[in-house]
């Protein structure tokens, strides 16, 4: 059964990490519905295309600017999509999460002394599992990982989650939606796992075929869009449909590929490094070799949100924009 949509409706959205593609999006959409007054965007960096009738705010979320603002605008719904997911974003190891972690308190105590705010939404990531070959078939949301994630940005969500978890019991009347995301892959959208499958010869481990499950851009941001109009629902895994084993993925980019023994980085960092990207973090040689797949009843039957993509049909989006990328400008027709 479809949740109802919460009465009154979200009426000031303030939405962080606007700067990032994502979180620009889904500022854009939120401003488009007539329903919702007044949308403000924050990020240190500017969005890559204007916000409607958003507003945008440059500012730290580490910033007492967001607090005041919080209060000034009487924001009732807040959209935290500024956890970074690699260092490169952020500028180094150390800034990033100092905006993950630090930057994510300093928000949340700030929604904490607000009165104004009852709901808070928080893109995190299913990353927060793991992948190991301990794990279950399928991750429900009251399951821990196996064995403890080696990303920074898994490590980083993972706090960032307790700290929700924090708030959630200080301020009870606050409403909090946890979107665990599965990796997000598209046509523009460009993370660690689509820069591996652009490789020129694809390090593929030896003897392990994992499970993967994406999701695609346009379908989380329409996840965020509607987590800040639904009822809250606590954490919530969030893919697409089906999986795609490794091998599949592998042969469906029709590159060359070498097997490698899995978790070996000195030959998967050769590689990535020769081919001009940074090397494939250990978290995602794990996904590759062991996969990860998500429970999503919570998605539909409490959240409302079924997505459009199915894992296969991102996938082959992706492959299609990046077929376009690797032929060049000059094999682009005019319709």
């Amino acid at each position: 059964m479809t949740p109802a949509v919460p009465d009154p409706p979200p009426r000031v959205v303030m939405v962080t990490g606007v700067g990032g593609e994502l979180g620009g999006r889904a500022a854009r959409r939120l401003a488009a519905d007539e329903a919702v007054e007044r949308v403000i965007g924050v990020d240190l960096r500017p969005p890559r295309h204007p916000l409607g009738r958003g507003e945008f705010v440059r500012a730290d979320v580490r910033s007492p600017l967001v607090a005041r603002l919080l209060r000034q605008a009487e924001v009732d719904t807040v959209l935290h999509m500024g956890v970074i997911a690699t260092p490169a974003a952020a500028g180094g190891r150390v800034v990033q999460k100092d905006i993950n972690v630090l930057g994510t308190m300093q928000l949340l105590a700030a929604c904490q002394k607000a009165p104004s705010v009852r709901r808070l939404v928080v893109k995190s990531t299913a990353g927060i599992y793991g992948a190991s070959p301990r794990d279950p078939a399928v991750f429900t949301e009251d399951m821990a990982a196996r064995s403890a994630p080696r990303s920074d940005f898994a490590r980083d969500s993972i706090e960032v989650e307790g700290y929700v978890r924090g708030l959630a019991r200080r301020r009870p009347d606050i409403g909090i939606t946890l979107l665990r995301m599965a990796s997000v892959v598209g046509p523009t959208i460009r993370t660690v796992l689509t820069e591996y499958f652009a490789l020129p010869v694809l390090p593929v481990p030896l003897g392990r075929d994992g499970r993967l499950q994406l999701l695609h851009e346009d379908d989380a941001v329409a996840a965020c869009v509607r987590a800040v109009r639904a009822e809250p629902v606590g954490p919530c895994n969030v893919a697409g449909d089906g999986v795609l084993m490794t091998s599949q993925a592998v042969a469906l980019t029709r590159r060359p590929w070498v097997p490698v023994p899995p978790l070996l980085d000195r030959p998967v960092q050769w590689l990535s490094r020769s081919a001009g990207v940074a090397a494939l973090p250990r978290d995602h040689q794990a996904l590759l070799a062991y996969g990860r797949v998500v429970d999503t009843t919570r998605m539909r039957t409490e959240l409302g949100f079924a997505p459009a993509h199915s894992t296969r049909a991102t996938f082959e989006s992706y492959l299609a924009a990046l077929r376009d990328r690797d032929r060049g400008p000059e094999a682009v027709t005019a319709p």
